[in-house]
C-alpha cells in the first residue's frame, strides 16, 4: 500500500510539472534550484553524429546527414534572401515563439541594435512571448496581436516582416521518441503556414531547437524531449525541400543544443550556470552563449549576411 501511494504521489507531482506553461516556471529567485547532477545524457549532438543513428534516424541537420542545405536548395535560399529589401525604408527581423525564445531574441536584439556592423535598415523585433509553446500558440491567436502590437511599438508593420526566427516547444513533453518529433513538427508546419498569412512579405525563416535540458527540474521540456526537438526541425525543413511545406524558404539558424559539459565537436558546452533555478530557461549566461551563436550565424550565413551586415560604403575612383 506505501508503495502504491508513493507511486501515486509521484504522477500526481509528475502531472502538475508538466501543466505548469512556460511562464508559471521557476526563475532564478525560487527556492528550488536546478539538478546540477546530469552533465551530459550520453545522446550526440545532430552535428556530431557522421553516420551513426537515433532509434533508427540518422544524424545531420538536413537529409543524408548533412550539415548543410544541400546545394540546390540552398541556391533556392540565396535567391530568397536577395528578395530581401527595405520595404517603406525597413527590413524586419522577428523572432516567434515561447519563453526561452524571448529571453534569447530580447538579448540578441539589444545586441544587434548597439552593433555598428549591422545593416541600419534592419528592424529586429522581439515577437516570442512567455507562455506560448506550441500547442498555446496554434490554439490563442492573441500571440498574433501581441506581435503586431511589438511591431507597432518598434515603428513597423507586418508588412515589413521579410525574415522570422522561430523557436518552439511542447510544455509538458512526455511522449516517446519519435512520437515526440512529430507533434513538434505537425506544430511548426502550422505556425509557418499561418506566418504565410500574417506577413505577406515573409522570404526566409530560420529554425532553431532547444537548449540542453538535463538539468531541468520540471516537466517543461526536459531530456530527451529538448534534444528530439532537433529532429522536429529538420523534418519540418525536409518538409520544405520536399515540397510537401509551401511558402517562404525555410532553413536552420543555429543549432543550440550540445551534450550539457560533455559538449559537442565545436567545443560548446553547456553548463548548469547556464541555466536559471528551474533548470530549463537560460540564465545571463545561456543567454550570451545563445547571442554569440545567432550573431554569428546572421553575420555569416550565406542566406542571412547580405542582408543583416552593413554594407561598406562605395568608393568613387
Amino acid at each position: 500500500m506505501r508503495l502504491a501511494a508513493l507511486l501515486a504521489l509521484m504522477a500526481a507531482l509528475a502531472a502538475a510539472s508538466a501543466s505548469l506553461s512556460t511562464k508559471d516556471a521557476p526563475a532564478g529567485g525560487s527556492r528550488i534550484g536546478a539538478d546540477c547532477t546530469l552533465t551530459s545524457t550520453g545522446l550526440l549532438p545532430l552535428t556530431d553524429m557522421g553516420s551513426r543513428r537515433y532509434r533508427g534516424y540518422r544524424g545531420g541537420l538536413y537529409p543524408g546527414g548533412l550539415d548543410r542545405a544541400p546545394a540546390k536548395y540552398l541556391r533556392k535560399g540565396q535567391a530568397a534572401s536577395k528578395q530581401v529589401h527595405p520595404i517603406d525604408g525597413k527590413i524586419v527581423l522577428l523572432s516567434i515563439g515561447m519563453s526561452n525564445a524571448t529571453e534569447e531574441f530580447s538579448a540578441f536584439k539589444r545586441s544587434s541594435d548597439r552593433d555598428t556592423q549591422v545593416n541600419p535598415n534592419l528592424v529586429v523585433v522581439d515577437g516570442a512571448q512567455d507562455g506560448y509553446d506550441a500547442t498555446k500558440l496554434i490554439a490563442k491567436p492573441v500571440y498574433w496581436d501581441n506581435a503586431d502590437a511589438r511591431l507597432a511599438a518598434e515603428g513597423v508593420s507586418a508588412a515589413q516582416v521579410q525574415v522570422v526566427w522561430l523557436k518552439e516547444a511542447i510544455a509538458g513533453e512526455h511522449r516517446p521518441f519519435p512520437r515526440d518529433m512529430k507533434a513538434l513538427q505537425k506544430d511548426l508546419r502550422q505556425i509557418i503556414r499561418t506566418m504565410r498569412l500574417r506577413y505577406p512579405n515573409l522570404k526566409l525563416i530560420y529554425v532553431s531547437s532547444r537548449t540542453y535540458a538535463g538539468y531541468a527540474i520540471t516537466g517543461l521540456n526536459p531530456e530527451p524531449a529538448a534534444y528530439d526537438s532537433g529532429y522536429a526541425v529538420r523534418g519540418v525543413i525536409q518538409d520544405r525541400i520536399q515540397g510537401r511545406l509551401k511558402g517562404p524558404w525555410v532553413a536552420w539558424g543555429p543549432y543550440l543544443w550540445t551534450d550539457g559539459l560533455a559538449g559537442r565537436a565545436d567545443g560548446l558546452t553547456w553548463t548548469c550556470d547556464d541555466v536559471q533555478d528551474d533548470g530549463t530557461h537560460p540564465s545571463k549566461n545561456g543567454v550570451q552563449k545563445v547571442v554569440t551563436l545567432l550573431t554569428t550565424f546572421f553575420k555569416t550565413d550565406p542566406t542571412a549576411k547580405r542582408w543583416y551586415v552593413a554594407r561598406p560604403p562605395r568608393v568613387r575612383p
